[in-house]
């Protein structure tokens, strides 16, 4: 049995989206074992995925540290890989192809880069959906994508039922109405207004919720909303998928949240400014949707709260 390689560092979202192709890498290649390399943040879910063999770390310490660069590369060259499936399509990840497998083609190491379609430039070819271009690329590979579409980001769940006895949690709507500080363009700002919009039609029929990273908590003061924990400290990655999965519906501005919960299967609602596009990220699906515009700031609560009524039932 030979062995085969899968790159993924991160983000969070683009774990979500790749689950469909780590799904069908691994029953494409039934018999070989498939190993994961990524990064400290999700070296612990993906031990959870049940189509991996193992899971490599890789620290992403700085190309110009030889030590740790040396030990990586002894450490993934002693599995003897047949075959990499480059699902990170970096700079950095292209930098390992150069030291791992200089002159190999798709049969060997799969990538953006080596199965670029002919007469497209790699930048014009990564304005296509993320889904699109992960289904070109395991097809020009060789992969048969059954599921590539169709991410199932429910592998990543876990039992949360003491957290859930702890906020008597039945019915439920999560918001994620927090970006990362570099990324105001994302931020919808009208999420109290909604939040009292709900209120007042449902009354108590459902609790309203927010469960942030990190850096997160702080700003959960300004959300009139319950704020889920797990002793103190933010949800881990599966604690929050659970949380999601199960939740009535989702409002979120375009985060890894929102990624996890369009591929969790849940009813739910993205909402995008100009920064991107719902289509180029993939993230509709048959339950959960997105709402488009130019100005994230002048998107009424109102218009909102008429597209979740719509889709709540």
């Amino acid at each position: 049995m030979s062995n085969i390689l899968i790159i993924k560092h991160g983000s969070l979202g683009d774990i979500a989206q790749a689950s469909g192709a780590i799904q069908d890498i691994s029953e494409f290649h039934k018999e070989h074992d498939i190993y994961l390399l990524t990064t400290k943040p999700y070296f612990e879910l993906f031990k959870s995925n049940p189509h991996l063999k193992a899971v490599i770390l890789d620290k992403r310490l700085s190309r110009f540290n030889l030590i740790y660069l040396f030990t990586l590369m002894r450490v993934i060259k002693k599995y003897k890989f047949v075959k990499v499936f480059d699902l990170q399509n970096s700079s950095r990840t292209n930098f390992y192809k150069r030291i791992l497998f200089p002159n190999a083609n798709n049969t060997i190491w799969s990538s953006s880069d080596t199965t670029l379609p002919e007469n497209k430039s790699k930048k014009d070819f990564d304005k296509n959906p993320v889904l699109d271009r992960f289904k070109h690329q395991l097809e020009v590979s060789g992969v048969k994508t059954n599921k590539t579409m169709f991410p199932d980001f429910n592998w990543a769940c876990t039992n949360i039922d003491k957290i859930k006895k702890e906020y008597n949690l039945k019915k439920y709507i999560i918001l994620f109405p927090f970006c990362s500080p570099h990324l105001t363009i994302k931020k919808w700002p009208h999420y109290n207004k909604f939040i009292e919009m709900v209120k007042n039609k449902f009354n108590d029929e459902y609790k309203i919720l927010v469960a942030p990273g990190p850096l997160e908590i702080p700003m959960t003061k300004d959300i009139d909303a319950d704020t889920v924990l797990n002793n103190e400290k933010a949800l881990n990655i599966s604690e929050l998928a659970t949380l999601i999965r199960d939740s009535s519906y989702v409002i979120a501005n375009d985060t890894g949240p929102a990624h996890m919960a369009a591929h969790l299967g849940v009813k739910g609602l993205t909402l995008f400014g100009s920064h991107t596009t719902a289509l180029k990220v993939s993230i509709e699906r048959d339950n959960f949707k997105a709402i488009q515009v130019v100005d994230l700031n002048k998107l009424t609560p109102e218009k909102v709260f008429e597209k979740f009524l719509k889709s709540l039932n």
